[in-house]
C-alpha cells in the first residue's frame, strides 16, 4: 500500500510539471511613483519555461476583472504582447496613471501561442499578481 502512494505521488508531480508555462513575479507588486509626475510604476519578471510559447500578453484589471489602462516600456511588442524565448526571462516595467491607480487590482500575463504553431497547443496559461 505504501509503494502505491509513493508511485501515485511521483506520477502526479511528473504530470503536473507539463502544465507549467511561465512564472510571473512578484506575486504582490507595489506601485511606486515613476520619474513622470502622476504616473506610477512597478516592475514584473516573466520567465518562460515552454518551448512552444514565445509570446505573452500583459493586462491590468480592476477587482471585477475589467481592463484598466496602462503602458509598458517603449521597447515592448505591439498590443501589450511581449516576446520571451524558451528558458529566458524578461523584466517588464508597467506604468499606471494616478487616476487609475486605485482601480488597478491585478496585473496578469497570458500565454499567446502563434496561429501557425506546429504543435497547435490548446494550453493557455494566465497568471495574475495582486497589487498591494
Amino acid at each position: 500500500m505504501e509503494l502505491w502512494r509513493v508511485l501515485s505521488f511521483l506520477i502526479i508531480i511528473t504530470a503536473s510539471g507539463q502544465g507549467i508555462a511561465h512564472e510571473w513575479l512578484p506575486t504582490y507588486p507595489k506601485l511606486t511613483m515613476s520619474h513622470v509626475p502622476g504616473v506610477y510604476r512597478t516592475q514584473m519578471r516573466l520567465f518562460n519555461s515552454r518551448k512552444e510559447i514565445n509570446y505573452y500578453k500583459v493586462t491590468v484589471h480592476d477587482g471585477d476583472m475589467d481592463p484598466v489602462p496602462f503602458a509598458l516600456t517603449a521597447n515592448q511588442f505591439a498590443l501589450n504582447t511581449i516576446q520571451v524565448g524558451y528558458m529566458k526571462q524578461k523584466k517588464i516595467d508597467i506604468y499606471i496613471r494616478d487616476a487609475d491607480k486605485d482601480r488597478a487590482v491585478y496585473i496578469c500575463s497570458k500565454s499567446r501561442p502563434l496561429a501557425d504553431s506546429q504543435t497547435k497547443t490548446m494550453l493557455y496559461s494566465r497568471i495574475c499578481s495582486k497589487i498591494k
